[in-house]
């Protein structure tokens, strides 16, 4: 302690130590939750992004060549979305059909 009964130098440095410990674990803490929030935003845009897109899942021996939405989870793979002219073109095709689950036909057209 100081000669005046007041706390020392020394004891409000570690009392700002202290302070700046909290303030700083508050900090690190707000990053971690906009991080996630950031995240969770590319999610979201990625899964908008594949609803208004398609894919097509290979034939395999003894099954059709399946055409799903871009965000249907029966066939999840990290390969291409196609667009609508794609997919008009695909269900033109003798050997293509539509997934039951996600009907990726409803509001095309064919011409």
């Amino acid at each position: 302690m100081s000669g005046s009964g007041g706390i020392s130098h020394l004891e409000k440095w570690r009392i700002t130590r202290g302070f700046l410990a909290w303030r700083l674990r508050q900090a690190e803490q707000q990053v971690r939750t906009l991080e996630a929030q950031e995240e969770e935003q590319r999610r979201r845009s990625r899964r908008a992004r594949a609803e208004q897109l398609w894919k097509i899942e290979p034939q395999r021996s003894g099954s059709v060549t399946l055409l799903h939405r871009g965000g249907c989870g029966l066939f999840d793979n990290a390969g291409a979305l196609i667009d609508r002219e794609a997919v008009l073109a695909a269900l033109r095709e003798p050997d293509v059909e539509t997934c039951p689950v996600c009907a990726p036909e409803t509001g095309l057209t064919v011409q």
